[in-house]
């Protein structure tokens, strides 16, 4: 006898769930959200409850029809057959929903429901009284819109709960919403597939369960095993699966993580799977991702709660995906998240998204596409495009117009560092608008900005896009890609902001002007020693000889180092970062400077000069605040003291009759209030002073104060 059946699953699984009873040989349709209604004698309760991976449970619908009000429940629902399914001691608690129906009480329902099934097993047995100690039989009575479903629960507890899981991680990911997401992959079994965010394990653990033919059900129990009326074909079903299951995976599955517990969890859950060889955990994190092998499938469940980080910290990791991902070019990516704006934050549409639940959290399912895999043997027509990243003819041509360049202009400067004893200088300044980089070489390494400007290019794009002119700048200079550094230089309300994307940490002394200098190459935008200050450091050197030498925001120094090595009998370097302060202090050792004429302060510059004592003076300063306004040091001198003049003026007072100051900004807003400043004969020095590797003439502007003898 054919038995009405349904599968249910959670929201946006419908259809999977229909695949997986068509492969088991079952007709079926989707009848409503959740429903799927199929039909098949006794033994499909026990093949479906063992084998569907992404249903919740399986339902024997003993009735349908309409009702109105309760009588008609009641008697309809006394009508049916419960004693060929229910024996005279079946346990058979009664549940019930009602949505658009007459019968709006959900609680008398279940007890019109239960009376019913009491009176008709009564009657059918030949007993008085139900003992209901027995099987289990949970029933279920479904009202929508009038119309009754009268439902038997043979599952029990639902399908997801395989077994194999009894530690719960944080925001756990049901095994039926995990198998659904491989299933609507493209992985197949042998084929590469990882799992970057892994946590307890479960998508890996499907997919090895999926690779295996190993079916979900096989080591649980279920209420319909109970029951009279399936004995024996529970033994078949069994069999059956035992039968289909395959030894060993073809290609092990890859799951990784950064928590160690995690992965501990992980571990253990494929043991009791029965895949812990099937399944390879590694921990690591996201950023470090990378595969060798092609055409594979990544699929994931990324952090998305606030209990798992904050806002910022799982944005910041979503904008990092489109790197990372672009790594594995052939590969196609799934990433089921309910963080809202996904798309924005990768900077790309997915190919194609659903929305899925788990459990209550509504998620949405993104799917970017890679390049389909060749067949064996077949070469590909031309090359496959990634689902991140990639790179366009456009692309190519602007790398050539930059290699043009960049070998014009190398050869342009081939002999002039050398004369000079000159290794740190410019050699491209977005000398090509669609190439908006700045490239400076530091003896044998490569240092390299991008200033954003508008493209069309997305964030993967971008990213291979950078890797293409790093690859063709190293070529040109002959600089080997290990000793190239890049940094973003990004725009926010008005400054500039750098974002470090180094793939290492390199600190490295170079030479200029016969002193050694420490630059840090991967983690500041500025690398300690600004090039464009060349020749104001040289100016200050021929000055130096027996001065008193005063450097205000001192940075790392470079200043202090070129006047001791001029002849400064002391000097006095203020800065209020004791980063900084160390880093000088590096500089100076470098170059066997140490010594108690030569002192650091750390100290707004303002209160340095104000704590002076009267009779304190300098022959020659310094004075180079910094520019951008995300700096606290910025702040103290253009938004708390405002007035340059003021400070200028500070620093005048503290100069001997002649003494010198040097004033030089990268502000370039900046105009000098000359006639605020009664101290001193001014004459600006910009022209002379921008090196001339440095196209940008307006670089900074500098100027030369002498403090007048009557002042």
């Amino acid at each position: 006898m054919a038995l009405d059946l349904i599968a249910t699953s959670t929201m946006g699984l419908e259809a999977v769930v229909s695949r997986e009873l068509s492969a088991l040989g079952y007709d079926n349709r989707i009848i409503d959200t959740g429903q799927v209604a199929f039909q098949g004698e006794i033994g499909a309760i026990c093949r479906t409850n063992l084998w569907l991976r992404t249903a919740g449970r399986v339902l024997l619908q003993i009735g349908s029809f309409e009702a109105t009000d309760f009588d008609q429940l009641f008697e309809r629902t006394r009508a049916i057959g419960w004693e060929d399914w229910l024996p005279a001691d079946a346990a058979f608690p009664v549940s019930g929903r009602s949505r658009k129906s007459k019968l709006t009480s959900v609680p008398a329902c279940q007890r019109t429901v239960k009376k019913a099934i009491v009176e008709k097993l009564c009657a059918a047995h030949g007993v008085t009284t139900l003992a209901e100690t027995g099987p289990t039989f949970e029933v279920e009575v479904r009202l929508l819109e009038d119309q009754v479903q009268l439902l038997i629960n043979t599952s029990g507890a639902g399908l997801h709960k395989r077994g194999y899981r009894p530690l719960r991680g944080t925001a756990p990911l049901r095994e039926t919403l995990a198998a659904g997401l491989v299933l609507l992959s493209f992985w197949k079994p042998g084929r590469p597939f990882v799992d970057p965010f892994c946590g307890s394990g479960t998508i890996p653990i499907e997919a090895a369960l999926i690779g295996r033919n190993l079916a979900p059900g096989r080591n649980r129990q279920f209420a319909a095993e109970a029951w009279p009326s399936c004995h024996g074909h529970w033994e078949e079903a069994r069999s059956e699966a035992a039968d289909l299951a395959k030894e060993t995976l073809e290609e092990a599955v890859i799951g990784q993580d950064i928590s160690g517990e995690a992965l501990s969890q992980a571990r253990h859950h494929a043991s009791l799977a029965e895949v812990a060889g099937d399944v390879h955990f590694q921990r690591r994190a996201f950023s470090e991702l990378s595969s060798k092998r092609q055409y594979g499938c990544l699929i994931t469940n990324p952090p998305y709660a606030h209990n798992l980080g904050t806002d910022r910290e799982v944005a910041a990791l979503y904008r990092s995906m489109p790197d990372v991902l672009r790594r594995l070019p052939t590969w196609s990516h799934s990433i089921l998240t309910a963080y809202p704006g996904f798309e924005t934050l990768v900077g790309q549409s997915a190919d194609r998204r659903r929305k899925l639940y788990n459990s209550r959290i509504e998620c949405t399912y993104f799917q970017f596409h890679g390049p389909r895999q060749p067949k064996a043997g077949a070469k590909p027509s031309e090359t496959p495009a990634p689902a991140f990243g990639g790179v366009s003819e456009k692309a190519e041509g602007q790398a050539e117009i930059f290699r043009n360049r960049l070998t014009k202009r190398a050869r342009h400067l081939r002999r002039w560092p050398t004369r000079r004893g000159i290794t740190c200088y410019r050699l491209y300044d977005r000398d090509i608008p669609e190439v908006p980089l700045v490239v400076d070489r530091y003896a044998d390494y490569l240092h390299v900005a991008e200033y954003e400007r508008p493209h069309e290019r997305t964030p993967a794009e971008q990213g291979d896009w950078i890797d293409l002119m790093l690859a063709t700048a190293g070529e040109v200079l002959e600089i080997p890609r290990s000793q190239i550094f890049f940094k973003k230089r990004i725009r926010q309300r008005g400054t500039l902001q750098h974002e470090q994307v180094a793939e290492k940490k390199k600190i490295a002394t170079i030479e200029e002007g016969n002193l050694k200098f420490q630059v840090n190459l991967s983690d500041y935008i500025d690398t300690g020693l600004f090039l464009d200050h060349r020749t104001t450091r040289s100016l200050v050197r021929e000055a130096a000889e027996g001065c008193r030498f005063l450097n205000l925001f001192g940075y790392t120094g470079a200043f202090t180092v070129y006047a001791i090595d001029g002849g400064a009998a002391e000097t006095t370097t203020v800065d209020l970062s004791q980063t900084y302060l160390d880093w000088t202090a590096r500089n100076l050792a470098l170059n066997d400077m140490q010594g108690p004429p030569h002192r650091m302060i750390r100290s707004d510059v303002m209160s340095f000069l104000e704590g002076l004592p009267l009779d304190t003076c300098f022959d020659l300063a310094v004075v180079d605040p910094p520019t951008f306004s995300n700096s606290k040091r910025t702040e103290n001198f253009w938004e708390v003291q405002r007035d340059h003049a003021a400070l200028l003026n500070r620093v005048l007072e503290r100069l001997v009759p002649g003494g010198v100051l040097f004033f030089s900004t990268n502000f370039r807003r900046f105009q000098l209030d000359e006639a605020a400043l009664t101290q001193a004969s001014i004459r600006e020095i910009s022209r002379q002073t921008v090196p001339e590797d440095f196209r940008n003439k307006r670089i900074h502007r500098c100027w030369r104060m002498v403090r007048t003898a009557n002042a």
